[in-house]
C-alpha cells in the first residue's frame, strides 16, 4: 500500500473531534467573550443564547479558527460532544440536496444507521434528548441545503449550532456574528500580533522593536488585517526582509477576479478585493513549479499525502521527485498546510484560487483523470488484499481518504463515455465503504452505476438458479459487475431492505457467468445470510450448504467465503445447536489468525461468545464477547459493536453480576441508537435482548437496574466502550 496513515489529531478527554490547535491564537477577545455567552447553554442570561450562530464574513477572515477556540471554550458544557463538520470537501462536486450535507453530518457524528429511513429522517431521530454542538464549517458552498438540515436539527432543543459562511443562511432565530479583519494600529494591535508570531515561526529571532514594528505595522494596514493575507505576507519573510516585503507589497500585481473569494460585490466593498489580491501575489512570487503544483493539488477534496501528491501532480515539466521539494515550499510560503504527519491540506480560498489557475491552463481534465486513477488503484489493491493482515491498514486508509474516494467515484459516474472504470471503482469503493461505515455513501452510487445492469429475474425463480439474462445495453459483466451486485446486496441485508430478493437474483446471474466457483459461493452468501436475517435459519443452511468448500482467497472474495461460514455457524446457533456452530466458528477463527486479517475472527468471537453462552462455560462466553467487542471496536464496525455489546451484557449477567451488565445494556441503549437498527430487526437477537434484561431485573430488582441503566446510558461512547472492555474489578 502507498503512503503512511495518518492518525487523526482530535482533543482528548470529551466528545467530539475538534482537532489539536498548530498554531497559537492571536486576538479576537470581545468576540470570543460574545461567543461565550451566545453558545453556553448553562450559564449566563437565557435571553441571550442562540442555538444558531453564524459567523458571516469574507473568506480568510479567520471564521474558522474563531468558531474553534469558541468551541474548545464551551466543550464542557455539552455532554454529547462538540463535532467539527467540514462541508468544503462537497464544493464542486456537483452533489445537491439536504442528504448530502445530512450525510456529512451523520459521518462526523459516526452514526451508522443501517436502516432504510433518510438521511434527514435519522439524523431528526438521533438528535432528539442530544445536548451537543455542532461547528458546520464553511456553509457558504452548500448554503440552501445546509440552511435546510440546520432548520430540522433545531427542531431538538439541546442541539446548538456554530456556522461559519460568506453569507448568513437565512434560518429564523439565526444570531450573525460579523466577523471583521483584525484590527490595525486601534491600541489593539491583533493584526500586528498575528504578524509578529508567524514572521517568527519562519525568521527565528524576529521580534517587534523601534525599527521592525512601524514597517510590519505598514505592512499590516496594507492588508487590511486580513488574518489569511497577513499569514501569507510573514511567510514571505523565509526569503525577504522586511522592508523587501513592505516594498514589494506596495507594487504587487492586480490578479484576475475570483468571485469564490469574496462575500459580496467588490464594487460595494473594496477591502474584500485585498485578500485575492494577496493571494495573486503570492501567486506571482512562486516559481512555475510551485503555480503549476499549487494548482493541480487543487482537485483534492480533503486531505493528501506526499504519494498521492506525486502520483496527481506529476507529469510534464513536473517530475514527481521534484513534488516534494516544490511541496516544502509551499508549506513555507502557507499556500499548504500541514495536518499531520505526511499529510497536506489547503484552505479554500487558497484551493479555490488554484482551481481557477487550473482551468485557465486547460488542465482540470487530465489532472482529475490523474486523481481518478490514482484512487481506483488504491481501491483495487485493497480488495485484493481486504481478507489478509492489511485489512485494518485498508479500513484505515479509506476512512482517511473518504472525501478523495467520494470525488474520484462520483467524477468517474458523470462519465457516461468511461461506464467499464466507473463499474470497477463504484464496486471497490463500494465494498469498502460498506466495511468502513459509509454505507449511506455506497447506496446512491451502486444504484446509479447498476441502474444500465443485467435485469432482475422474475419472482418465480429460485434465488440462486435464475434463468440466463442478456445484458441490458451498456453493462459490462464480470468481475467488477459481481462485486458492486455483491456489495449491494450485502447493505441491503442488513437494512432489512424489501428489495434484498432482486439483489439476491442479480448477483447470482452475474456470479453465473464467471469461470470461478469462488464468485457462486459470495453470491450464495447474500442468499443465505438473507434467511438468516429472516429467521429461517434451517432453509438458510440447506442453502449455505451448496456452496462449494474451496481454499480461501485473499482478496475480498475471500471475505465473502468465510462470511458464508460465519452464516452457517449462526444459522447453528439459531437453532441452539451449539457444537456444530462451534465447530464453524473455531474454523474461521483459525483461518483468519493464519490470514492476521480482522473482521471475519471478531466475527467468529462473537460466534463463540454465543455457543459458550448456550453450553454454560460463562468465564469463556465473556471472554469471547470480550474479545468481539474490541475487534469491531478497532475495525469502527459500530453495528457489530452494538450486537457483540447486547451478548456480553448477556453473560454477564449469567455470571450473576446484575449491576454491571444492566450499565452495559444502557451503554449499548446509546450504541444502537448510533446504528439506527435496533437488533437489526432480527426476532432472535431482540428475544434474547428482552431475556437478558427480565433476568437482570429479576435478579436485582427494578430501581437498582434502572438507576444502573441510567448511569451507562449516560456515558460518552468512547467511555462506554472502555468500561465494557475493562474487566470488572473485584
Amino acid at each position: 500500500m502507498s503512503g503512511d496513515i495518518p492518525e487523526e489529531a482530535v482533543t482528548g478527554g470529551a466528545a467530539g473531534n475538534l482537532p489539536v490547535p498548530t498554531r497559537g491564537f492571536v486576538g479576537r477577545r470581545d468576540e470570543l467573550t460574545l461567543l461565550d455567552t451566545l453558545l453556553r447553554p448553562n450559564g449566563g442570561n437565557r435571553a441571550h443564547r442562540r442555538q444558531l450562530v453564524t459567523l458571516v464574513g469574507p473568506g480568510g477572515v479567520g471564521k474558522t479558527r474563531l468558531a474553534l477556540q469558541a468551541a474548545r471554550r464551551t466543550r464542557s458544557a455539552y455532554p454529547d460532544g462538540v463535532w467539527l463538520v467540514e462541508l468544503s470537501p462537497l464544493y464542486n462536486t456537483g452533489l445537491t440536496g439536504p442528504a448530502v450535507v445530512g450525510l456529512a453530518v451523520m459521518e462526523t457524528l459516526r452514526l451508522s444507521d443501517e436502516t432504510t429511513r433518510s438521511v434527514l429522517e435519522s439524523l431528526i431521530a438521533w438528535a432528539q434528548g442530544k445536548r451537543l454542538l455542532l461547528v458546520l464549517d464553511s456553509c457558504e458552498h452548500v448554503l440552501t441545503d445546509c440552511a435546510a438540515v440546520v432548520e430540522s436539527l433545531l427542531l431538538a432543543p439541546d442541539v446548538h449550532i456554530l456556522a461559519t459562511s460568506r453569507r448568513r443562511l437565512g434560518v429564523p432565530g439565526e444570531q450573525c456574528v460579523e466577523v471583521e479583519p483584525l484590527p490595525v494600529g486601534t491600541g489593539r494591535d491583533d493584526a500586528l500580533a498575528l504578524f509578529a508570531d508567524r514572521a517568527a515561526a519562519v525568521r527565528p529571532g524576529f521580534t517587534l522593536d523601534g525599527t521592525t514594528r512601524p514597517v510590519a505595522a505598514a505592512v499590516c494596514r496594507r492588508l487590511d488585517g486580513i488574518p489569511l493575507a497577513v499569514e501569507l505576507a510573514a511567510a514571505r519573510l523565509s526569503t525577504l526582509t522586511l522592508r523587501e516585503l513592505h516594498d514589494r507589497l506596495g507594487t504587487r500585481p492586480e490578479p484576475e477576479p475570483l468571485d469564490l473569494l469574496s462575500a459580496q460585490d467588490d464594487r460595494a466593498e473594496p477591502r474584500h478585493r485585498t485578500l485575492r489580491t494577496t493571494i495573486g501575489w503570492s501567486h506571482e512570487l512562486c516559481a512555475p513549479l510551485e503555480r503549476l503544483l499549487w494548482a493541480r493539488l487543487s482537485v483534492f477534496a480533503g486531505g493528501f499525502g506526499l504519494d498521492a501528491a506525486q502520483e496527481v501532480c506529476a507529469d510534464g515539466p513536473l517530475s514527481a521527485r521534484w513534488v516534494p521539494a516544490l511541496l516544502d515550499r509551499l508549506v513555507e510560503q502557507s499556500i499548504v498546510r500541514r495536518r499531520g504527519p505526511n499529510r497536506y491540506g489547503m484552505l479554500d480560498t487558497v484551493r479555490e484560487y488554484g482551481a481557477g489557475w487550473l482551468r485557465e491552463l486547460g488542465e482540470e481534465d487530465g489532472v482529475r483523470l490523474r486523481h481518478r486513477e490514482y484512487y481506483r488503484r488504491l481501491a483495487r489493491e485493497a480488495c485484493a488484499e481486504w481478507n489478509t493482515r492489511r485489512q485494518a491498514l485498508w479500513c484505515a486508509r479509506v476512512r482517511t481518504d473518504h472525501a478523495d474516494f467520494r470525488a474520484a467515484v462520483d467524477w468517474s459516474l458523470d462519465r457516461s463515455e468511461d461506464r467499464a472504470a466507473a463499474l470497477e471503482i463504484t464496486g471497490t469503493v463500494g465494498f469498502l465503504w460498506r466495511y468502513s461505515g459509509h454505507t449511506r455513501d455506497a447506496l446512491p452510487r451502486l444504484d446509479r452505476v447498476l441502474a444500465t445492469g443485467p435485469a432482475p429475474m422474475p419472482d418465480t425463480d429460485p434465488p440462486l438458479v435464475p434463468a440466463a439474462t442478456d445484458p441490458a445495453p451498456g453493462a459490462a459483466p464480470g468481475a467488477d459487475l459481481v462485486r458492486a451486485l455483491w456489495t449491494r446486496g450485502a447493505v441491503a441485508l442488513f437494512q432489512g431492505d424489501p428489495d434484498t430478493d432482486t439483489w439476491i437474483r442479480r448477483c447470482a446471474d452475474a456470479a453465473r457467468r464467471q469461470d470461478d466457483p469462488v464468485f457462486l459461493t459470495a453470491a450464495t452468501y447474500i442468499a443465505g445470510g438473507h434467511l438468516v436475517i429472516c429467521g429461517r435459519p434451517a432453509e438458510a443452511l440447506d442453502l449455505l450448504s451448496t456452496a462449494e468448500r474451496l481454499p480461501v482467497r485473499d482478496d475480498w472474495l475471500g471475505a465473502a467465503q468465510l462470511s458464508v461460514l460465519l452464516s452457517v455457524s449462526f444459522a447453528h446457533l439459531m437453532r441452539a445447536e451449539y457444537a456444530p456452530a462451534r465447530t464453524v466458528a473455531e474454523e474461521v477463527l483459525e483461518e483468519s489468525a493464519r490470514r492476521g486479517e480482522s473482521w471475519a475472527g471478531t466475527t467468529a468471537a462473537y460466534m463463540l461468545a454465543q455457543a459458550d453462552l448456550g453450553q454454560g462455560d460463562i468465564p469463556s462466553a465473556i471472554h469471547n464477547a470480550t474479545r468481539a467487542l474490541t475487534g469491531n471496536r478497532l475495525m469502527h464496525d459500530t453495528t457489530m459493536v452494538a450486537v457483540a455489546l447486547d451478548l456480553l451484557a448477556n453473560a454477564v449477567a449469567a455470571a450473576g453480576d446484575g449491576h454491571r451488565a444492566a450499565r452495559l445494556l444502557g451503554i449499548n441503549e446509546h450504541v444502537w441508537d448510533i446504528t439506527g437498527s435496533t437488533q437489526l430487526g432480527s426476532p432472535a437477537l431482540a428475544a434474547a435482548r428482552r431475556a437478558c434484561e427480565h433476568r437482570i431485573r429479576d435478579t436485582i430488582g427494578e430501581r437498582a437496574y434502572e438507576d444502573a441503566y441510567a448511569k451507562g446510558r449516560s456515558m460518552s461512547y468512547e467511555e462506554g466502550m472502555a468500561y465494557a472492555t475493562d474487566a470488572p474489578t473485584a
